[in-house]
């Protein structure tokens, strides 16, 4: 086996961590496939011989080339939500798979994508670099142009936007999670009975022009919404527990991309009220974060 064979080698031993990497930093599978090509190309291009930690090596240049497209997007224009992330021009020959996307997607989390996608470009090459790939601070200092210090600040300030602001005690925070999940788990097995058992008699939809297009905005009556929920839930398979606005909401974010989000109103352990909301704008300011565990 020649040099130049066995680095290609080694490099494909790496290609499905690069992948994962740069997915998570950009929260697009073609350019995630077109970062860990620019990444071979430039290994390719390298003194080899000088190089000690090969993957650590192949780390560090991913994540630069991410930091660079995240800046090059921002500068370009603010992303619309009801679009899909920014792809770049694909490999002759290549086509994203929406399947593999989709299930990469599925194991870093909805909610996760969603909320890195709202970092800055430095903020969140810190986070997934530290947090997610324990890539130490000395090392991520040097790819973003700061001091150890600041890139410590980084990966903390993300932190805390990933998990969501909340100032609920411990045990109403349980309680919402457990109502939502069952709401959650009715709608997915067109159980209007088990939905019932959640919902307040009196509960209220509120729902935006965007969300529900053709639907009157107010629906009052659990039993009523119910019947109408169940015949109408397909799209819950979609939906993902997530801290909305402090509490426990959803997202339907195919992917990634943020499509609805669902915000509840609790009252004497039951969900009084709902509100959907689709409306890009209010989509675009409206806090979320993960779910902790």
């Amino acid at each position: 086996m020649g040099q130049s064979d066995a680095l290609a080698e080694q490099f494909e031993e790496s290609r499905g961590h690069l992948r994962g990497v740069a997915y998570r930093m950009l929260g697009s599978l073609s350019e995630a496939d077109d970062v860990v090509q620019e990444c071979w190309l430039r290994l390719s291009r390298s003194d080899t011989d000088i190089i000690e930690n090969l993957r650590g090596w192949l780390t560090t240049v991913v994540a630069r080339i991410c930091l660079d497209t995240l800046r090059s997007r921002n500068s370009r224009r603010e992303e619309s939500l009801e679009t899909a992330a920014p792809e770049s021009a694909l490999k002759q020959g290549s086509t994203p798979d929406p399947e593999t996307e989709a299930v990469l997607a599925e194991s870093v989390g909805y909610a996760t994508l969603v909320v890195l996608d709202r970092l800055n470009p430095a903020e969140r090459i810190a986070f997934v670099l530290h947090d997610l790939f324990d890539v130490p601070f000395e090392e991520i200092a040097r790819i973003t142009g700061r001091t150890p210090e600041a890139a410590r600040q980084l990966a903390s300030r993300a932190r805390r936007r990933v998990r969501g602001a909340t100032t609920l005690p411990e045990g109403e925070l349980v309680q919402q999670q457990s109502l939502v999940e069952k709401f959650l788990l009715a709608l997915r097995l067109g159980d209007a009975t088990k939905l019932l058992e959640v919902l307040d008699p009196d509960f209220v939809v509120h729902a935006d022009a965007a969300a529900a297009p053709g639907v009157p905005p107010n629906l009052h009556g659990a039993e009523a919404w119910a019947k109408q929920a169940i015949q109408a839930a397909r799209g819950a398979r979609l939906a993902r527990l997530a801290m909305v606005e402090g509490s426990v909401g959803l997202l339907v974010a195919p992917r990634g991309r943020l499509f609805r989000v669902l915000r509840f109103t609790f009252v004497n352990g039951r969900i009084a009220a709902m509100e959907v909301i689709g409306n890009p704008e209010r989509l675009r300011t409206i806090e979320v974060g993960v779910m902790a565990g």
